[in-house]
């Protein structure tokens, strides 16, 4: 008796950090049809409840693949899938909220829980499900309409927030519904992973078959970064047929990991839901039980060199291409290389901007602004604005300005303000595109 009293008081102090750490964080946590229906699933949930005992920021989104596959199976009705999404009609979204609000319900009313003798004595935990997502339709690709099948529109992350302040649990499935009315069937996992991203959530956690995942030589990897995930991921994707649903939970997970991790989610754990306390180890111990998907090496802003312009064009190209930033040859970019400022992350240049000053005007102008497709979730291009600021104060000028055809409303955001060609700088006015007809926007700083 003496010894298991040991192991637990030593247990319980070496957690302790853990649980100072994660308290007040924000977990989303992806809850897998496979889950929920593996015999493991209640202690899943009395962990989950712990976690949100802890004062842990708890959202779940609950996927419903194998039971949704079940209840067409019974009713002998078959989806056809596109690019891997389940082609959803009037008919087959009946039976898929059937399954969707069957596990809703299971979910809340294992969460509500209070008996004593079980991990649930004394919880009284709100469950709070509702409207936060609204959805619109994937519409026509390739001629194949999606029908009932569809995507995220935008999220109500206020009124989340709202909820989790209150320390109550964020209960989101696959349904959602529209300005319209109707009802669309989403991908739980975009689901989890864009409200890990816009929530600006401190971890994405999912759920898998195995401890983790299984890198290529047979063990579970610890650790990866996003272009490490990729690869796996990339690997598990070469035999799929796009047009069959039959995705693993790991690759689901690894998907929504690499994004959410890229827009600034430090961590992305996944865990194996047959392990019985998968998710009290992998969160409260030092070495963890799954894997964990981090953030590449740190963000680097700096003045770029002379080795910095292959990445430069690699990510400007296709903005000047749809028209968006004026086209630069590579001679003119190794002249004005020294104007640039860069932000590199894991050996990519993610993001750029050009600043050409105009010392006799006391202004300087911002050109050149580009961020990564896959960054753009994470205010980089307020990094680079606040970092040409500090340069513009060391120089002692007043104002900056831009021109601009498609990103107003974003300078506006930032405290710019729309003034003609004539407040231009001299130099720059003659300059001017009059066919291009960029706005342009002040900044005082």
């Amino acid at each position: 008796m003496k010894l298991r009293s040991t192991a637990l008081v030593k247990g319980f102090r070496q957690s302790a950090p853990y649980v100072n750490a994660h308290r007040g964080k924000t977990a989303v946590i992806m809850l897998g049809g496979e889950a929920i229906a593996d015999q493991n699933f209640a202690n899943i949930v009395n962990d989950i409840a712990l976690l949100n005992s802890l004062g842990m920021r708890i959202v779940i989104v609950y996927g419903a693949r194998p039971q949704i596959s079940h209840i067409l199976n019974t009713h002998d009705y078959t989806t056809p899938y596109h690019k891997g999404t389940r082609v959803t009609d009037e008919y087959a979204l009946e039976l898929v909220k059937q399954a969707a609000g069957q596990l809703q319900l299971d979910i809340t009313a294992r969460l509500s829980m209070s008996l004593n003798n079980t991990p649930m004595a004394g919880t009284q935990i709100n469950v709070i499900s509702g409207n936060f997502v609204i959805a619109q339709p994937l519409g026509v690709d390739e001629g194949v309409d999606y029908c009932h099948s569809g995507r995220i529109r935008r999220i109500d992350i206020e009124g989340i927030n709202r909820m989790l302040d209150q320390q109550s649990i964020v209960l989101l499935g696959p349904i959602a519904s529209s300005v319209t009315g109707e009802c669309f069937n989403l991908l739980s996992e975009e689901v989890a992973t864009q409200l890990a991203i816009r929530l600006s959530a401190d971890k994405l956690i999912g759920f898998c078959s195995e401890q983790g995942v299984v890198n290529e030589h047979g063990q579970i990897a610890a650790e990866l970064l996003p272009s490490e995930a990729n690869k796996i991921l990339h690997r598990l994707e070469r035999d799929l047929d796009p047009n069959d649903g039959n995705t693993t939970g790991t690759m689901r997970f690894l998907r929504g990991a690499v994004t959410a991790c890229r827009a600034g989610v430090p961590r992305s754990h996944l865990i194996s839901y047959k392990e019985d306390g998968a998710l009290i180890q992998e969160l409260f111990s030092f070495d963890g039980i799954g894997t964990q998907v981090v953030m590449a090496s740190a963000e680097q802003v700096r003045k770029a060199d002379i080795d910095d312009i292959g990445g430069i064009l690699d990510l400007i190209r296709p903005l000047e291409e749809e028209g968006i930033l004026v086209r630069r040859s590579r001679e003119q970019l190794e002249q004005e290389i020294k104007q640039f400022t860069i932000i590199e992350k894991d050996g990519l240049v993610i993001g750029c901007a050009a600043l050409y000053p105009y010392p006799e005007d006391r202004m300087a102008e911002m050109a050149c602004v580009a961020v990564h497709t896959d960054y753009r979730d994470g205010d980089r291009g307020v990094l680079l604005l606040n970092h040409l600021r500090q340069q513009i104060r060391e120089q002692g000028l007043r104002q900056l300005f831009v021109l601009t055809t498609r990103s107003l409303h974003w300078f506006r955001e930032q405290g710019f303000y729309e003034v003609n060609v004539s407040q231009l700088p001299m130099e720059k006015q003659d300059l001017y595109n009059l066919q291009r007809r960029s706005k342009i926007l002040v900044l005082d700083v």
